[in-house]
């Protein structure tokens, strides 16, 4: 039997997710070989990622990889996709979520009361530095921190979280699926409730894509799919779509399902982080995407499209 070729970036989450793939599939009774592709975004880890395209950066060399042939499906995390695959490509399966929420990461000697103090005029000397190049986690932390300082921080996290621990920042804010997916879930110090801090489209969520000329493997990959996490992938991403945002803008969207009815909430932001919308709608969870179309045009009635011009 031929291996299946699968396309992934080399950080050590990638490849987790990637082997997590690989696993069920050869559960399935199929043989499956990873190859790793290097990004723009890999490549170009000293820029933040406003200046070089925003998170697509990380996807292009591989769709094109499976465009052209070279590997069979692609493993990606959700949140670094654009709402709709390039022609040719679909998403095969998505994998079951795991905790969508962000999370404050403290040095091991400090504790999150210890940061909240520095935010308060004549404590320590100085507002917390929290390290985020991310536009939505900056426009909605700086209402729970209104003196904060934000720096674009990038790399694999053990750099990101060796450069806290140096001093470099006084807190990380990283996604808690990825800590916990590696192993971490002791680094982190607090995660941020959703109505405080609305994740990105698609956070915590592993997507497989293919070709969709490929039917074997798409007919395959169906066996691997979750579908509440593919309901809520597709109304996430229909709120992207129909605003026209990009998953480098101040946007979250997260949709959860709870007794078969659809919630979904929303913000989005100037990305100065001074203006912001939020919006929240019930649905069908069969009728998913048009849930998340509807949420949107209630949201860009009242202004979000022009709220997310760069």
């Amino acid at each position: 039997m031929t291996p299946l070729k699968i396309g992934t970036r080399g950080s050590a989450l990638a490849l987790w997710q990637a082997r997590a793939v690989a696993t069920q599939l050869e559960r399935l009774g199929a043989s499956a070989r990873i190859v790793t592709i290097t990004t723009r975004g890999d490549r170009r880890q000293d820029a933040p990622l406003t200046s070089i395209g925003g998170k697509g950066v990380f996807v292009k060399e591989i769709h094109d990889a499976l465009l052209g042939g070279a590997i069979d499906l692609a493993v990606h995390s959700a949140k670094d996709m654009a709402a709709v695959c390039p022609p040719g490509l679909g998403i095969g399966a998505v994998l079951p979520r795991e905790d969508p929420r962000d999370a404050f990461v403290l040095p091991r000697r400090d504790d999150l009361d210890e940061i909240a103090m520095r935010d308060r005029p004549g404590v320590h000397g100085h507002s917390p530095l929290f390290g985020t190049g991310s536009p939505r986690r900056v426009a909605q932390l700086r209402r729970l921190y209104p003196a904060a300082r934000f720096e674009p921080i990038r790399g694999n996290v053990d750099t990101r979280l060796g450069k806290l621990d140096a001093g470099q920042v006084d807190a990380l804010v990283l996604a808690c699926a990825g800590l916990r997916r590696l192993g971490l879930e002791d680094r982190i110090t607090d995660a941020v409730p959703v109505d405080q801090c609305v994740p990105a489209p698609g956070q915590g969520i592993i997507a497989v894509e293919a070709r969709t000329s490929d039917e074997s493997t798409m007919r395959l990959l169906e066996m691997l799919n979750d579908p509440m996490a593919r309901t809520a992938l597709e109304a996430e991403q229909a709120v992207v779509e129909e605003l026209g945002g990009g998953c480098q803008l101040p946007l979250g969207v997260f949709a959860e399902i709870q007794d078969g009815t659809l919630s979904i909430r929303a913000f989005a932001s100037s990305m100065n982080g001074v203006s912001f919308l939020e919006g929240c709608i019930t649905g069908d969870a069969a009728g998913a995407r048009e849930t998340g179309r509807r949420l949107a045009r209630e949201l860009a009635s009242r202004g979000a499209r022009e709220l997310l011009q760069p």
